[in-house]
């Protein structure tokens, strides 16, 4: 996370420097979600049948390739075949979510997916100001960097760590598609609705992070040699949340009120951002999305674990991950074509009535007590 969090910022100036239009930069953005919209139930369904480990060995080979593609990107279709790269081998996010769901009891998941966010988000936070710094050094050296702490995590990961699933090879096994067509066909399921509420937080935190060194950019003067210091302060935000706040909030209000204030802390931030008429009222605003997303996304994915049926653990994540991947790609297109068209403000406004709608269906779903994980409603 700390490689994908130094080039994405730079992704924009990288790309306007190549004669691209705000929309082509959506497009480029895009194809990373793309391509793991594609790969992530494949890779669910690979980590359930033949382990997480090698699943996540390859993903972190593909992000190592795609950084330096990246780094000596000299058009725009290579910026492009980066992301896509990076969206093939980033698909296996729902497996290490599956990894903790396999190794942590159901009551404390909420917690231990807390924490692996936040050593994603530690990633976010150092990352951009890592990038800024070394897009000083050249063009090139951002992305040779990323690279590199990437092939030293697979010499890590490939020396240290275990294997956590219990294979078993006997269980029937559904389509590899088939928990994504049920959230199209039967949305009022437990799964089916947290998936939805996790696709519509992932829209709104994609296309604002799409538009947002465009619109601090044209609002406040904003550049790519400062940008990183933006997304420091959004991480110190989400690292704190994750790492030391979720577990006693969860403790005392439950993951369902946790999913829930995290929707409204969501939309009063997403909202406060056209708001804003100088740089120390956006110190205000910008804390409310990390916030937000802080307490939806792990209690969200904890809830998850605790419908899903055990075996098809590896594809709930991987499905959650499809639609997740739908809405990133969905989410710099139209943030950006509203961005260009209607006004800087208005991928803000529309990305939080978007959440709003949304999140009334976490207010249809039930207290969630099994110890572990139930047969999906077909």
């Amino acid at each position: 996370m700390i490689g994908f969090a130094m080039v994405f910022p730079l992704l924009p100036f990288y790309a306007l420097k190549l004669h691209a239009e705000p929309q082509v930069i959506g497009l480029i953005i895009a194809a990373f979600s793309g391509a793991q919209l594609i790969s992530a139930p494949i890779w669910g369904r690979v980590s359930d049948r033949y382990g997480r480990r090698p699943a996540l060995l390859i993903g972190l080979t593909a992000s190592a390739i795609a950084f330096l593609v990246f780094g000596f990107a000299n058009s725009v279709w290579l910026l492009f075949l980066s992301r896509f790269v990076q969206g093939a081998g980033g698909g296996t996010t729902g497996v290490t979510q599956a990894y903790v769901a396999d190794t942590v009891p159901p009551q404390d998941r909420a917690r231990s997916l807390g924490w692996l966010s936040a050593g994603t988000n530690l990633g976010t936070m150092l990352g951009p100001v890592i990038g800024s710094f070394a897009s000083h050094w050249g063009q090139t050296a951002p992305g040779i960097l990323a690279a590199s702490l990437c092939v030293i995590n697979v010499i890590f990961a490939w020396k240290w760590l275990p294997e956590s699933k219990k294979m078993s090879g006997h269980a029937q096994r559904k389509p590899i598609w088939h928990s994504a067509w049920m959230v199209i066909r039967h949305p009022k399921g437990p799964v089916q609705r947290l998936t939805l509420i996790y696709s519509a937080a992932m829209l709104a935190n994609a296309a604002m992070t799409s538009v947002l060194a465009l619109y601090l950019g044209s609002e406040f003067g904003v550049t790519e040699g400062t940008i990183g210091y933006v997304f420091l302060y959004v991480g110190v935000f989400s690292v704190a949340m994750r790492s030391a706040l979720i577990g006693p909030i969860v403790d005392r209000i439950g993951e369902l009120w946790s999913m829930r204030a995290g929707t409204a802390s969501l939309i009063v931030g997403l909202l406060g951002y056209p708001l804003v008429q100088n740089l120390w009222q956006l110190a205000i605003v910008i804390p409310l999305v990390p916030i937000g997303l802080a307490l939806l996304f792990p209690a969200t994915t904890a809830l998850m674990t605790r419908v899903s049926e055990r075996a098809e653990l590896g594809v709930t994540m991987g499905t959650a991950q499809t639609f997740a991947g739908i809405a990133r790609v969905i989410a710099p297109l139209f943030s950006t074509t509203l961005f260009q068209r209607v006004g800087h403000g208005a991928p803000f406004v529309f990305s939080a009535t978007i959440v709003a709608g949304v999140s009334l269906l976490s207010f249809r779903i039930g207290t969630v007590t099994a110890p572990e994980p139930v047969h999906v409603v077909d």
